[in-house]
């Protein structure tokens, strides 16, 4: 990776005359383009399907309900994860529920009106064309869910409820309790185990990718590491596609589980893959404060809950009386007050940057004074403590057992904390990186929410990529290279780079350093927290990428890694994977050097209208911003891909 850029202007250099990437988006009109597409791409018939092999990493929502349908379809398929068992994916975790235009309420929902609050949501930085389609395909996901089983919540008649979100003004999301995740997660394991069971689909548990193989300039297999055993393999196949989630991570402390890492991604990167818009990170409003600086994650609290709850600080930062004997005239309702359409319904990057703000002012609660006020007694004033309980009941419990407070009796305390990344490898509208034959799903790629995602929207393409895109569009890769076979591992591309994985990971045990890989994944956390996170400056970011390389530098030479590469080792599994973290981080501080605007959850505190809202520049940044890799010691070239608006007005985006 690259030394510290000194200033901007090395980074201007760096960026001259470099193409355009095409996203092969389809001509014709928007509501037409998906439907025209999938009659328009070249298929391989029922017959041929079982002549080629994909290899699926991740086992998620995306990677699950892809394998189980390319399976289904004919191709065989292999699937990877690091995990025990695919349920343990971190798609497990999402809480809220998951978006779908089925407009149930009769509230004035459509495909367009999902298009566009995404399109806005995103502040305007996000593909057309892969949007509307998400928006289309989302009314069969549920269809197909419920068909699986899984347990929505329903209405006393029987139909599907749904409930609001953040920056939407009708009601269209669906839901299981607290758990929507957990329950899909499952609808999609139970179909990929049909087709383990019927010999679709080969499950590689415990095995951890280490490297992307290319011949040519195509993907043609991966690198993976048996976590029991400590072997490093080869796996061969006619594409591979990656669903292996975002880089939360990369901040330390975030609500990802920490095993969530970006070294799949990032290998595919240093293979030729495009790395788009790494400075685009979701900050979630509704999480539970850190306790001290020693805690290693943080803990989601659903968005639903800024249904009912309503969030609040105190007037007076001398304030000591418990919430409960504060009245109305000594609390600050501050997205009620400053955004009324929305209320506390605001997107996630709006109600984040104003819980900081109140926070900076010295306005915070809690023994840190690092929380605001999630509030539930005026709807269990209003409906009763059962109905709160019905709706709420398990993340109430959730919250008691984390923080010894009981929010049936006092407000929740919660703070923003990263949550999801927007940025990820870049795909065309085929789901396709710039690499032939690699795809990358779900939040691994970077196409469907711009700058910002709204709740319940990464469930809805996870779920589309994998059961209802990258079925029709993998066919047009593979139906010219009918006759085919894959490329054998013991060819020299495999064999090399079978060797560089293995001598990598080996290489970690001769430092012999002073210094546990934690502390400084630690370390790289507070700097990207602290210069690239809700706010960004430009002084703050060449700090950071002055102190990153050095950092990265510092673990190189000095992390400790004990034990043997032959067998279980989680500290030799967490190295690689931090000492990617160490690379994208510069990057992903570079990206946001380089976008002189605001948008979304990227907050340049040098641009911002008068209210303190995100000021774009849609004359210079209105483009998704792809690095392309240099090699280790040159830093990355900028490709753009310019975005066209022909549907959507371009405007300041407003909650008020």
């Amino acid at each position: 990776m690259s030394t510290a850029v000194d200033s901007v202007d090395s980074i201007d250099s760096a960026l001259q005359g470099r193409s355009i990437l095409d996203s092969k988006a389809p001509p014709g009109p928007l509501a037409d383009k998906w439907d025209n597409h999938k009659f328009s791409v070249k298929l391989v018939n029922p017959a041929n399907k079982r002549r080629f092999k994909i290899l699926v990493v991740g086992t998620g929502l995306a990677g699950a309900s892809a394998a189980a349908s390319l399976a289904e379809l004919g191709y065989k398929v292999e699937a990877f994860t690091f995990h025990d068992s695919p349920r343990r994916a971190h798609s497990i975790a999402a809480q809220g529920g998951i978006n779908a235009a089925k407009n149930y309420r009769n509230d004035g929902d459509s495909v367009w009106r999902l298009f566009y609050d995404t399109i806005k949501g995103g502040d305007y930085r996000s593909r057309e064309a892969n949007v509307y389609r998400l928006a289309q395909v989302s009314l069969d996901i549920i269809d197909q869910c419920a068909a699986q089983g899984v347990p929505f919540a329903r209405e006393y008649g029987g139909l599907l409820a749904n409930r609001s979100f953040g920056g939407a003004q009708v009601s269209r999301t669906f839901y299981a309790r607290g758990q929507t995740g957990q329950q899909l997660l499952l609808g999609a394991y139970q179909a990929l185990a049909a087709q383990i069971a019927a010999g679709g689909v080969t499950l590689h548990n415990r095995a951890d990718v280490l490297d992307i193989v290319t011949k040519d300039g195509e993907a043609c297999g991966i690198v993976a590491r048996d976590l029991l055993t400590g072997e490093v393999r080869a796996h061969s196949g006619h594409a591979v596609v990656l669903a292996t989630g975002g880089y939360g991570n990369v901040y330390y402390l975030s609500t990802n589980a920490m095993n969530c890492n970006v070294t799949a991604a990032w290998r595919a990167h240093r293979r030729g893959a495009a790395f788009a818009n790494p400075c685009y990170s979701q900050i979630h409003p509704t999480c539970i404060p850190a306790g001290d600086e020693f805690q290693s994650k943080l803990t989601l609290m659903s968005e639903s809950l800024r249904n009912d709850g309503r969030i609040w600080v105190p007037r007076s930062m001398d304030e000591t009386r418990p919430a409960a004997d504060i009245d109305d005239a000594g609390r600050y309702y501050f997205l009620e007050e400053k955004y009324p359409a929305f209320g506390n319904l605001v997107p996630r990057d709006v109600a984040s940057r104003n819980a900081k703000t109140v926070v900076d002012q010295g306005l915070g609660v809690g023994p840190l004074r690092n929380g605001v006020y999630l509030d539930f007694a005026d709807v269990i004033a209003r409906d009763g403590e059962q109905v709160v309980r019905e709706k709420y009941g398990n993340l109430f419990d959730m919250y008691e057992r984390i923080t010894g407070e009981d929010p049936y009796k006092s407000p929740m305390r919660i703070y923003p904390a990263i949550h999801y990344t927007m940025g990820g490898l870049w795909v065309d509208y085929n789901l396709m990186t710039n690499v032939a034959g690699l795809y990358a799903l779900g939040e691994c790629n970077f196409s469907d929410h711009g700058a910002n995602r709204l709740g319940a929207s990464a469930l809805m393409q996870g779920l589309a990529d994998g059961y209802f895109v990258l079925p029709y569009t993998i066919g047009d890769y593979l139906a010219p290279r009918l006759g085919s076979d894959p490329v054998p591992t013991d060819d020299p591309v495999f064999v090399e780079a079978v060797s560089e994985a293995a001598d990598r990971t080996r290489s970690w045990l001769s430092v012999r350093g002073t210094q546990s890989v934690d502390y400084y994944h630690r370390e790289l956390g507070k700097l990207v927290w602290e210069y690239c996170g809700m706010a960004r400056s430009r002084t703050g970011l060449e700090k950071a990428l002055s102190e990153i390389p050095a950092l990265r530098e510092e673990f190189r030479a000095n992390v400790k890694v004990l034990g043997s590469a032959d067998g279980t080792n989680q500290a030799l599994e967490q190295v690689n994977r931090v000492d990617d973290f160490m690379e994208l981080a510069e990057l992903k501080a570079r990206d946001a050097l380089h976008r002189e605007e605001s948008c979304g959850g990227h907050f340049r505190e040098e641009h911002q209208t008068p209210e303190g809202e995100a000021l774009r520049d849609d004359e210079n940044f209105a483009y998704v911003a792809a690095w392309q890799w240099q090699g280790p010691q040159q830093p990355q070239a900028l490709i753009k891909e310019q975005l066209s608006f022909d549907n959507v007005e371009l405007t300041q985006r407003s909650y008020k």
